[in-house]
């Protein structure tokens, strides 16, 4: 997650100076809360917060929680964890959807956010991973193409569309979505509204007889975290006119510094529920703030890496893999391909490393190495080879080699160190027996055993 490659680098590079100490005290506690003062301030968090936290921090760590403990520098460690994680929520807060369908979703914000895009999402999570019947409604009367715009989004997510027109009062537009969401028989209506400025005293007040009008049991704030510490105090303005029950944090692929997502829970009083990830439409995620904390720390996020792999794995193509095995059949390039199909549904090597605890900036270097590029190109190479080709590369000789590169745009070097590479895995799984190995494949695909029992 970009929004917090340099705050985390910054602490880990902080708190490894005093992870290997065998005692701990008040100089190089000292010293190294302000190196994490001066790195949280760098991420754009609000003063009074950074004041508020390394004070937490402090006041723990010199007391006799620490003085107490074994390792007092991993107990330093757990603390930062902790106040890091208190700081953005404690844990995530789902959506309370406990009421007589269809539940109300009021989706508000600023200009730009993202608000059309994000009710699309939240479309789209709902529908996929709470099964819930959804309506999208426009209540935008004021930007060119809105309602337009979130007509074709829904189609995109499956999602039912309420038609409106810009000629309409807002309000009207949503009580007769509502109307018509109650006849369908629709589980969650969602709102997306105009984007407006809090200062802005008549859209504020239209936005309040929307919200009257549809009395929603949830009221989300679209954040964008490009701006940084300002968007939790917009956010703590808007609740002053709108009672909000929390907060979506937008575009957090795009700011590398994290300040908003560690200042908004804080300064609005509103928790973060959703995290926008990314441009596709599935890239909304629910903000798990010991999750992130850990992430930040370098403690990696096997949680979160479980679940997308719960999600996105293709359990058809991973079984008839096991079944190859348990027959002693060859792994071919068209299996190598899918593993990295899958690898690039998952959020791509980088996005998988960063989950891995203990691994720190690791995928920082396998940016900088170019070993995220070439994991891609081995892709296009396998991509431009014929089915056949695929199936035995024992057949590429000059002429298809040079068919194959030149279709994907690639070398003769790139292309034979892709074969190498290939026989090098087909070597590894000999060695593995194909029943066990098939066993194996089968089983994670078949033992469903629930997150929460599997640690």
């Amino acid at each position: 997650m970009a929004i917090f490659e340099n705050l985390s680098g910054r602490l880990t590079s902080s708190l490894k100076k005093i992870s290997g100490r065998a005692s701990l005290s008040e100089t190089n506690i000292r010293d190294t809360l302000r190196e994490v003062r001066t790195a949280l301030i760098e991420a754009d968090v609000a003063l009074p917060v950074v004041k508020e936290l390394i004070e937490q921090i402090r006041n723990r760590a010199l007391g006799q929680e620490v003085q107490s403990s074994l390792t007092p520098a991993q107990q330093f460690l757990k603390i930062v964890e902790t106040e890091l994680t208190s700081l953005m929520g404690s844990k995530n807060e789902a959506l309370n959807l406990s009421i007589q369908p269809p539940a109300v979703i009021l989706i508000a914000g600023l200009q730009g956010a993202g608000k059309t895009t994000t009710a699309a999402k939240l479309a789209r999570y709902l529908i996929n991973r709470e099964k819930k019947k959804v309506m999208l409604v426009s209540a935008d009367v004021y930007r060119p193409a809105a309602i337009q715009q979130l007509e074709v989004l829904s189609s995109e997510v499956d999602a039912e569309f309420f038609d409106s027109e810009d000629t309409q009062k807002p309000e009207k537009i949503v009580q007769a979505a509502l109307q018509a969401a109650k006849k369908r028989f629709v589980d969650v209506l969602i709102v997306d509204t105009a984007g407006r400025l809090h200062v802005d005293s008549e859209l504020m007040s239209e936005l309040s007889r929307i919200h009257a009008s549809c009395k929603p049991i949830e009221t989300l704030f679209v954040l964008d975290a490009m701006t940084g510490q300002d968007a939790a105090n917009t956010a703590a303005e808007f609740n002053r006119v709108l009672p909000l029950t929390g907060i979506i944090l937008t575009k957090v692929d795009g700011d590398a510094r994290g300040g908003a997502a560690l200042t908004a829970k804080r300064i609005s009083g509103k928790p973060i529920k959703f995290v926008g990830i990314g441009e596709k439409i599935d890239d909304l995620e629910p903000f798990h703030p010991e999750r992130i904390a850990s992430r930040i720390l370098g403690m990696g996020d096997m949680l979160t890496l479980i679940e997308q792999a719960e999600r996105k794995i293709d359990k058809q193509k991973a079984q008839k893999l096991a079944s190859k095995f348990v027959r002693g059949k060859a792994f071919d390039l068209e299996d190598l391909r899918d593993q990295l199909h899958q690898m690039k549904d998952m959020g791509g090597m980088s996005g998988m490393i960063e989950k891995l605890p203990g691994i720190g900036n690791i995928a920082n270097m396998a940016h900088q190495s170019n070993a995220i590029n070439q994991f891609a190109r081995m892709e296009v190479i396998i991509d431009s080879m014929t089915p056949a080709e695929r199936r035995n590369p024992e057949i590429l000789n000059g002429s298809r080699k040079r068919r194959i590169t030149q279709g994907s745009g690639t070398t003769i070097q790139d292309l034979n160190r892709l074969v190498k590479q290939y026989k090098q895995m087909g070597k590894m799984m000999k060695r593995m027996k194909g029943q066990d190995l098939g066993n194996m494949m089968r089983g994670l695909m078949t033992k469903r055993t629930p997150i929460s029992r599997r640690f």
